[in-house]
């Protein structure tokens, strides 16, 4: 193991383990508002596709490429769908309208 590799995998792990502890300190009511919100921002991922697809050669890269970018793409769009529905629960419902002789 390359001295590179074992800082970059204990980097990772640390990350992992800090991650779990943020997470979990997260109250069930906030959760969603914030997965939703982070999974809107991952929209960065679909940059870093798209400039990564100008390096990309041989089929391997092209199937690899796009599989990354439907993933990505898909995250970005469960993220709104998701804020919306929530947004959603927090608008006033229409008030029926009542002809005037129906009572």
């Amino acid at each position: 193991m390359t001295n590179g590799f074992v800082g970059d995998l204990t980097v990772f792990v640390l990350a992992l383990l800090v991650g779990f502890e943020v997470i979990s300190k997260v109250p069930a009511t906030l959760h969603t508002p914030l997965m939703s919100g982070a999974n809107s921002i991952h929209g960065v991922v679909l940059v870093g596709v798209v400039i990564l697809s100008s390096f990309v050669t041989g089929a391997l890269g092209y199937v690899l490429t796009f599989i990354a970018a439907a993933f990505a793409a898909a995250n970005v769009v469960g993220g709104y769908a998701v804020t919306d529905r929530m947004l959603q629960m927090f608008r006033k419902r229409p008030v029926p309208v009542t002809k005037e002789g129906d009572r």
